[in-house]
């Protein structure tokens, strides 16, 4: 139902103000990555950052299929690997704004890089915002200025907000972990051209994705078609019964 979701209209208006996003991508196969996903607790934590985590399934071949992988994560951060001229891919990787990215395991730089987006007045300058509208969600992006891109998107992002996983082989072999915020499909909802904007999505096509949880970002594409600066986010969590 609808009203499964926190705060409907209250939603837009009472949640705060995001200023960051960081992303997250990670691997249940790699030795490396659960320092990174504990590190993502402290952005998780935090009302004013987006904090998604995007598993990615290359390193199912070692030993341990990831539960929480997909081929469209995957897709996601070898997108970004053009955006930031970078010769692979690796886990765990923190994307920061969509502007930096960085070690997943290294909170504290990451912190760094947010708040350095912000004092820089890079941050999330683009209002977005989300309520409840009877049977529909309706997001709405308020108008600003067009970045030098080759186009910006609006798209929604279904992650759940924790699932318990225990690792049975791999280099993680014998671990039980509680990932967070993870994410389970993407869909692009729109172009934005500067000028105000609404969609409204039916609930029922939300809970038909059986997610805890939502977000929406504001995207530019890099001249390249790859993932570029985020200009605005939101998002609403299920309710917990």
């Amino acid at each position: 139902m609808l009203s499964i979701f926190l705060g409907a209209a209250a939603s837009a208006q009472d949640a705060p103000k995001l200023t960051g996003v960081v992303e997250l991508f990670t691997s249940q196969g790699c030795s490396s990555c659960p320092p990174a996903d504990a590190a993502l607790e402290e952005f998780i934590k935090r009302d004013d950052v987006l904090a998604l985590a995007f598993h990615v399934d290359y390193w199912d071949y070692i030993g341990w299929k990831d539960t929480l992988a997909s081929p469209e994560n995957t897709a996601r951060q070898y997108e970004y690997r053009k955006t930031f001229n970078t010769r692979s891919v690796y886990t765990p990787q923190a994307v920061i704004n969509g502007r930096a990215h960085e070690v997943g395991s290294r909170g504290s730089t990451i912190r760094e890089k947010l708040a350095e987006d912000i004092a820089q007045g890079h941050g999330l300058t683009i209002p977005v915002s989300i309520s409840e509208n009877g049977t529909r969600i309706s997001v709405k992006v308020d108008d600003g200025p067009m970045p030098d891109a080759a186009g910006v998107k609006l798209m929604i992002v279904y992650f759940n907000t924790e699932t318990p996983v225990q690792i049975e082989r791999g280099e993680n072999a014998g671990k039980k972990i509680y990932y967070r915020n993870s994410v389970i499909d993407t869909e692009v909802l729109g172009m934005w051209d500067g000028m105000s904007m609404s969609v409204d999505i039916p609930a029922t096509e939300i809970e038909a994705h059986k997610a805890d949880g939502f977000a929406v970002l504001l995207q530019s594409i890099t001249q390249n078609k790859s993932p570029g600066a985020i200009l605005g986010a939101a998002k609403l969590i299920k309710k917990k019964s």
